[in-house]
């Protein structure tokens, strides 16, 4: 889509920023119910999960033609705190 005006790109933008939003929201409850299957904190912090995790978004940002660094450190961040409120969830239902 080719926009026609600088309102028409941040209207886009906004439009997409709800949609991360929301998207980053129901990832979060995934995450607070993934917190009953774990056994102990190491479950939680999982680094070959995170590993992995890692090159899935790298590779989609490739298909996509999204800059690989920028997805890599989004989702490092991103992780890192779902893994601090899981460790909460963890620690909370013990």
């Amino acid at each position: 889509m080719t926009c026609t005006s600088l309102e028409e790109v941040r209207a886009n933008i906004e439009h997409i920023d709800e949609q991360i939003v929301r998207l980053i929201a129901e990832r979060g409850r995934f995450v607070a119910q993934a917190a009953a299957f774990k056994k102990n904190a190491d479950g939680v912090r999982d680094t070959k999960r995170v590993e992995a995790v890692i090159q899935r978004v790298r590779a989609k940002a490739s298909e996509h033609g999204a800059d690989a660094e920028m997805i890599e450190a989004l989702y490092r961040e991103m992780i890192r705190r779902f893994v601090d409120m899981e460790m909460r969830e963890f620690e909370g239902g013990r």
